[in-house]
């Protein structure tokens, strides 16, 4: 049998988790917090669970939430959506990027990835017959506009651009963005895959997102997640917002992958989103960010600039020689701290010594956590 991704093995994250599950260490890879979820959403899922809700909800959506992604795309944005015809609950923003890609892109077409760059990306490109073009940020992990242009052809279908970034914590400037619409604007034929999971967590350098660039927005779909947002990230809720010729694509093709998405999940957001105040979990991330950098600065990790998303980058050039997959194997096995290594988010195995921790966990998981880390 011939295997449609025969070079796609264990994911990094998996592996970590399971290494940090074999030595009982501090899990700090995998992208999901380890603390409760808000006690009113609890009350909320307790109180409809004996509600009559547990049918299919409409192909796009319930309508409730689709209203209310609506009056908040436009309170955070200042974009006026029509909830019935440019927007689709998905199950999790992967189901909905791997959606998109596989509705737009033909066999032979391809799709520029910035690396480091998100795992389940070239596998979806790949299943869609089409060629991931694999291009690497600057070292400061902004965008190398030279490669990205010189990469660009009739045959580009499409940019994912994932802003704020994982695994790097990196938001794009308003510089950056002018640069891009200079670009793409020789190229209209380039559709823009905009994966934004993490909009709502941001720190000093505010999120800018495809909502608002009036020159983009009409080509891009944009991603987003209310697992990552709520810090649910086992309801597998997220959405796609994009405009109408290209939703109605995208639909034909979700209807029958997934047709509707978890009604329980859905009820529950919808009656959510009337309490809930994305500033305060941006605040929530940004004082464990904080604490985090605070608690290993005086250790021989070298912290690089945090933007958003809830992962933190350390350098460890000063600690080992070793490469980062090997290095963060030893950290779980010798110290009892498991992260990611960077170079897994390479095409190329980019190795600069530099480790992804996550620090969307308690503060005592947190402090922990440090103490073993300040050792090493």
């Amino acid at each position: 049998m011939m295997s449609k991704l025969p070079n796609v093995t264990s994911s990094i994250f998996s592996v970590m988790s399971q290494l940090a599950n074999e030595h009982g260490a501090i899990n700090l890879s995998q992208g999901f917090p380890n603390f409760p979820a808000d006690e009113q959403l609890l009350q909320i899922s307790e109180r409809l669970v004996h509600g009559n809700i547990h049918q299919y909800t409409p192909m796009a959506g319930l309508p409730s939430l689709m209203e209310k992604i609506g009056k908040l795309t436009f309170q955070y944005y200042h974009r006026n959506i029509n909830s019935s015809t440019e927007l689709l609950i998905t199950a999790g923003a992967t189901q909905g990027i791997y959606t998109a890609i596989n509705t737009f892109v033909n066999k032979g077409e391809e799709v520029i990835l910035l690396d480091p760059s998100y795992d389940s990306y070239e596998p979806s490109v790949i299943m869609a017959g089409g060629v991931p073009v694999r291009i690497s940020l600057n070292d400061d992990y902004s965008p190398d506009f030279n490669r990205i242009e010189a990469a660009l052809s009739p045959k580009t279908k499409m940019i994912i651009i994932n802003n704020p970034h994982n695994p790097t914590g990196r938001i794009w400037t308003e510089s950056e963005f002018e640069v891009l619409e200079s670009l793409l604007e020789k190229h209209p034929q380039i559709l823009i895959l905009g994966d934004e999971v993490y909009e709502y967590i941001s720190f000093s350098q505010p999120h800018i997102s495809f909502h608002t660039r009036p020159k983009l927005v009409e080509r891009t779909i944009i991603a987003s997640s209310f697992g990552k947002s709520l810090h649910v990230t086992g309801w597998k809720i997220g959405y796609l917002i994009a405009p109408e010729n290209l939703m109605n694509e995208i639909k034909k093709v979700h209807q029958f992958l997934v047709f509707s998405v978890n009604s329980f999940s859905q009820h529950i957001i919808s009656e959510y989103l009337d309490i809930v105040d994305f500033h305060a979990i941006s605040k929530m991330y940004l004082q464990k960010r904080d604490l985090f950098r605070e608690l290993i600065k005086d250790s021989r990790f070298e912290l690089l600039p945090c933007d958003g998303t809830y992962f933190q980058l350390v350098n460890y050039q000063n600690i080992s020689k070793q490469n980062d997959v090997d290095f963060s194997r030893e950290l779980i096995a010798k110290h009892g701290v498991a992260a990611i290594p960077l170079s897994v988010f390479y095409k190329d195995g980019t190795d600069r010594n530099v480790l992804r921790f996550c620090f969307a966990k308690t503060d005592e998981t947190l402090i922990e956590a440090a103490k073993k880390l300040k050792r090493v």
